[in-house]
């Protein structure tokens, strides 16, 4: 390279979190949540179940737990770990992607920007997912059963990062959870927020993120504000 050439740097990779962030299930969640806690004559209000989407689900049950007074088991939190998943598998159905989410990742594989997917989910409720969103198998994925710790602790998206060979510290985490921007955080990575998953700005911005769209979509039409420069 002579000295009068431009330097030029590769676009940050990103890492996305996935319910409520790539795929609209967030209240699917909610409600299998409910569900299953009814099953153990827990009356939880909603609200209070949408604040901790994003947690893993032995967090949830722990905060739960506290919460509660510590009325549950070790037991009956695995088996409300289990109600909660088969809840879940049946509002499958009713997930669809959110707007842009698909047009999103084929732009950025097409412009060869590094991504993958960094989930609290369980693998057996998360690789459904890549089919709805038209994506291969063989898809960069973390789901919770790969990682010791789940969000707010870094370790998906540290896993997600060193599955694709980046340094974490040069990507971008997407997510729609205060969760999901505290693990970035705590990773080194910068944070995007997205309201599609329930969250307010001022909450998301408070938690890290430097920047907050509203869904894929409207992140795809901003790339350029992360630093990714459609031609």
């Amino acid at each position: 390279m002579s000295a009068n050439e431009p330097v030029s740097t590769p676009p940050p990779a990103l890492l996305f979190d996935l319910d409520g962030t790539l795929i609209d299930s967030v209240y699917q969640h909610v409600l299998a949540w409910r569900e299953a806690l009814s099953q153990f004559g827990l009356d939880v209000a909603i609200w209070t179940i949408h604040r901790r989407i994003g947690m893993s689900g032995g967090l949830f049950v722990t905060a739960l737990r506290r919460e509660i007074g510590g009325k549950l088991t070790d037991e009956q939190l695995r088996q409300l770990t289990a109600a909660h998943a088969e809840a879940y598998a049946r509002l499958r159905e009713s997930v669809r992607p959110l707007p842009g989410a698909r047009e999103l990742l084929t732009t950025l594989t097409e412009q060869g920007v590094t991504w993958a997917i960094a989930t609290s989910g369980q693998a057996v409720s998360a690789r459904p997912a890549l089919e709805l969103l038209g994506l291969p198998e063989d898809t960069p994925m973390i789901t919770r059963d790969q990682v010791r710790h789940a969000k707010p602790d870094p370790d998906l998206f540290l896993a997600a990062a060193a599955k694709v060979g980046v340094d974490v510290r040069h990507a971008i985490v997407v997510g729609d959870s205060v969760w999901d921007l505290l693990a970035a955080r705590r990773a080194g990575a910068l944070g995007v927020g997205l309201l599609s998953g329930g969250y307010g700005s001022d909450e998301l911005e408070r938690a890290g993120a430097y920047r907050v769209y509203n869904d894929p979509a409207d992140l795809l039409a901003h790339l350029d504000e992360i630093g990714i420069r459609q031609p």
